[in-house]
């Protein structure tokens, strides 16, 4: 148990730069503690002592502001940020070097017996507020954004935004970030999950000039591929002039 108490230490050093000292994680970490605690109520659990468990967990809620199932199980280097609102259900799984932060909910959706809450494979991270519903797998290092609503597998790797979730393509948010800053201004901060119309149009035009960029370099290659020499400037604007064109076309 001891070995256990100092790897949780540990990982909040490696993963909290607010951390300074050890009484401080020890004293003023509410993840911390329902950890602690949630081995011991699992423990009564798993000796079919089942009102103590439950009570156990009851008392840590009270305390910590997390509320754990003492069903769950929880692998090592698990780290809760903040705290205050997860709730974890009695069937969840999470895996070995899992970090959730505030308001996190691991929930179920149906009333059926069996299992029925999320299973976190290792190394995955749910920012704030996100909801991973239902006996769905996010796979090993996947991603969940903040208030982000997952009820399907997350493969490994990924990052899932939105309500619903949904997967974000790698690198697609840099070089939408890139088209912007080209087009002299920053679409930072700014996310297609607002509900504002002007944010939605501006990620809308985005893409369209990233996927129209994507074309032309297609249609460009295929051009070179035909034998026809494509001049440097063929990326400005003076592609569009009659005379070269013209030659092209000859």
């Amino acid at each position: 148990m001891f070995a256990r108490t100092k790897e949780d230490i540990s990982c909040v050093f490696e993963r909290d730069p607010a951390a300074r000292n050890m009484w401080e994680v020890l004293t003023c970490y509410p993840g911390l503690h329902a950890l602690t605690l949630h081995r011991f109520s699992h423990w009564l659990w798993g000796f079919r002592l089942r009102w103590l468990a439950r009570f156990t967990s009851h008392f840590t809620r009270w305390i910590t502001g997390i509320e754990i199932h003492p069903g769950a199980t929880i692998g090592r280097r698990v780290f809760i940020d903040h705290g205050m609102g997860v709730v974890i259900g009695e069937t969840a799984e999470i895996g070995d070097d899992c970090t959730l932060y505030h308001g996190v909910t691991l929930g179920g959706t149906s009333w059926n017996k069996g299992k029925r809450h999320p299973t976190l494979k290792a190394g995955v991270v749910i920012c704030a507020g996100a909801k991973v519903l239902g006996p769905i797998t996010v796979f090993e290092g996947a991603k969940i954004g903040s208030n982000a609503v997952v009820v399907r597998d997350v493969p490994p790797g990924a990052t899932a935004v939105g309500i619903p979730a949904r997967i974000v393509e790698a690198g697609h948010a840099a070089v939408r970030e890139e088209k912007a800053e080209k087009l002299g201004f920053s679409a930072y901060a700014v996310t297609r999950g607002e509900d504002d119309p002007l944010s939605q149009a501006i990620h809308g035009l985005l893409d369209h000039a990233v996927e129209t960029d994507r074309r032309i370099e297609t249609l460009l290659k295929y051009i070179e591929r035909a034998g026809v020499s494509v001049e440097d400037d063929v990326a400005t604007a003076d592609k569009f002039d009659p005379k070269y064109l013209s030659k092209i076309v000859d």
